[in-house]
């Protein structure tokens, strides 16, 4: 079975739109944790969706790629941005040291979303024949395939990215900072290395990784996982 444009709207929205803002708001709330209270001050540390949407990263640029990948027959990979939380890491009690759980706490919250979403999963197959069950799995398997795409893109050390942010807290001083001085450039050779097809060789073993790591931990079958995002997908 093939989703419409409308069924792939339907089954990405919520995913798309918790798996980027749950993203944001846990930076925030590690980064007050470990002092650091610009986000909050600006009242970011928050699940509501309103707050961190963006309307050209949340919403247009996932429309505009699922439009795309229906109409050239799948393959593209989903992808979008939220507006980002301010973290001041001058404002943190161990700059360095705790740079790197701020920047963790996205791709974690992206890892334990993949893992709600394939509880869905599962909770639509013990459905058995109920209308909601077919909508529930494809749902569920639209937040796995998009919130590890998310944390396996995130987890790329290169600045601005959360693994860049966490290289730089792990490197020795001055290595640290050399290596955050590529951070004005981080998007321009993100952008190069998508074009290029090196960034799809990179993420794709993570994204493969992850997914059997998500069906491991909730108990589905890897095939099961994968045939479910295939769908989603295609």
């Amino acid at each position: 079975m093939e989703l419409t444009l409308i069924q792939k709207i339907a089954v990405f929205a919520l995913p798309v739109i918790f798996a980027i803002t749950l993203h944001e708001a846990a930076h925030g709330y590690v980064a007050r944790f470990f002092g650091d209270m610009t986000a909050a001050a600006a009242g970011r540390i928050t699940a509501n969706p309103l707050k961190h949407i963006d309307p050209v990263g949340t919403i247009l640029v996932p429309l505009v790629i699922l439009l795309t990948s229906k109409l050239l027959g799948g393959g593209m990979i989903l992808f979008g941005w939220a507006k980002p939380v301010p973290v001041n890491f001058a404002g943190l009690r161990r700059p360095k040291q705790d740079m790197l759980w701020v920047a963790a706490a996205g791709p974690a919250v992206n890892f334990a979303m993949a893992v709600f979403w394939a509880l869905m999963i599962q909770l639509g197959h013990a459905m058995g024949s109920s209308f909601a069950s077919a909508p529930l799995m494809m749902m569920g398997a639209a937040g796995v395939f998009i919130n590890i795409i998310l944390m396996s893109l995130n987890l790329i050390p290169l600045p601005p990215l959360d693994g860049g942010r966490i290289a730089v807290s792990l490197l020795p001083v001055k290595q640290a900072m050399q290596f955050a001085r590529i951070e004005p450039y981080g998007l321009f050779i993100l952008l190069g290395l998508m074009f290029t097809g090196i960034l799809g060789m990179i993420m794709w073993p993570l994204i493969s990784l992850f997914v059997g790591v998500t069906a491991l931990v909730t108990g589905l079958e890897p095939a099961q996982l994968i045939g479910l995002i295939q769908l989603v997908l295609s």
